[in-house]
């Protein structure tokens, strides 16, 4: 049961991945439809991601109250609808309104899945199945455009629309079919106004908490940099055509796939405190490394990515025990806390994406300093988020 459980909440939480990065090939192709400038396509990734980290707010706790399933499937149908008008827009004003729909949608799944292992499993299992989640959920990114490229190059830009629909159905029926409530009747919590606006006030005083979610959600940003600038990475400072995408996201994401795996294993060798600070060596030293190699020599394949593996392996390592850490600190809340930390996550990942992205992608030493940046931000928020001896 566990292996099917890991299996739904992995899918459930490519969903936002997938909408984030299926369609970055046909950025391109979607200018040209529109008659749009670059930056005005790049507002159709930046206006999602908003919208996504927005609505994490609430999925947690409506799950709370409401259940974990009903959000879940509600979510999907929405998802559904708004891929359904993608495919079909007529203008690029249509297409934003129905990627702000697919945001809004898209979060569900990561953040209620947060919910359930934290329902169903506790201490190191808990971390292993997170990992487990999170190595599968990996795939998506380095599927993703590899498969946007094909299906533009074979069918144009609506077929990645179509594509996106056809998943969320499948997850729907999956879901409805296997996946069981986790959250009791009696658990949940009632929904009273002043009571819930309390609970979102005290999670939001408690400082260790937000520098928690801060030094995961800086510390993925540098991740989120190459992936907001994939197009132009790939196509302009890489110089590889629009079915290339494979070499920025098969290492990014394989990286994902095996510090994932690595978490699962070591969560019964090492505390979850001594995970996190491996973790900051290993991105530490892959990030210096990249400033270094940008800054002497042209970016080329393999060498360009190679240190993109390291880090993305050494973050992966940090995510399951730093996610847990912080969920940790309010037991009877997971559903709230998970809102909340994803949020504060996809904020930062929005507007590292959305606004530093656009600043940096026409060097890659810039995106390089911009990922060293964003790791020692995250390494200060996580040097602050310790207790006090």
């Amino acid at each position: 049961m566990n292996i099917l459980l890991t299996v739904l909440l992995a899918g459930l939480t490519m969903v936002g991945p997938l909408a984030i990065d299926t369609y970055l090939p046909s950025f391109p192709a979607i200018a040209q439809t529109f008659d749009a400038s670059p930056l005005a396509i790049q507002q159709t990734l930046s206006l999602f991601l908003f919208t996504f980290a927005f609505m994490m707010l609430f999925y947690g706790t409506l799950s709370d109250t409401f259940g974990r399933r009903p959000v879940i499937l509600w979510s999907l149908v929405l998802y559904v609808i708004a891929s359904v008008g993608g495919a079909l827009a007529g203008s690029l004003g249509m297409l934003i309104v129905c990627r702000v729909l697919q945001g809004l949608a898209s979060g569900a799944g990561s953040v209620v899945g947060r919910a359930i292992v934290q329902d169903r499993f506790s201490g190191a299992e808990a971390q292993k199945i997170l990992a487990h989640i999170m190595m599968v959920f990996g795939l998506a990114p380095a599927i993703a455009p590899i498969l946007g490229g094909w299906l533009q190059v074979s069918f144009g830009w609506r077929s990645i629309f179509w594509f996106l629909t056809l998943f969320a159905v499948v997850m729907f029926v999956a879901v409805y079919r296997w996946l069981p409530e986790s959250l009791p009747v009696e658990n949940r919590h009632p929904f009273h106004f002043k009571t819930i606006a309390g609970n979102y006030l005290r999670v939001l005083r408690h400082k260790q908490f937000l520098l928690l979610a801060a030094a995961l959600g800086m510390a993925f940003g540098g991740f989120a940099l190459y992936i907001g600038s994939a197009a132009y990475f790939i196509m302009n400072i890489l110089h590889l055509p629009e079915t290339a995408f494979g070499w920025l996201f098969i290492p990014l994401v394989s990286g994902m796939v095996v510090g994932s795996a690595m978490s699962g294993k070591l969560a019964h060798r090492f505390s979850q405190v001594q995970l996190v600070w491996i973790s900051y060596a290993g991105m530490a030293l892959a990030a210096g490394v990249n400033v270094a190699y940008t800054w002497i020599f042209p970016a080329e394949v393999p060498w360009a990515v190679l240190t993109l593996f390291f880090y993305s392996l050494s973050l992966a390592i940090a995510m399951p025990p730093l996610t847990l850490i912080a969920m940790n600190l309010f037991p009877n809340h997971s559903g709230l806390a998970a809102s909340l930390q994803s949020f504060i996550q996809m904020t930062l990942f929005a507007l590292v994406s959305g606004l530093v992205a656009p600043l940096l992608f026409d060097s890659a030493f810039k995106l390089a300093c911009g990922v060293a940046g964003c790791l020692l931000g995250s390494l200060l928020a996580w040097m602050l988020a310790q207790p006090k001896n």
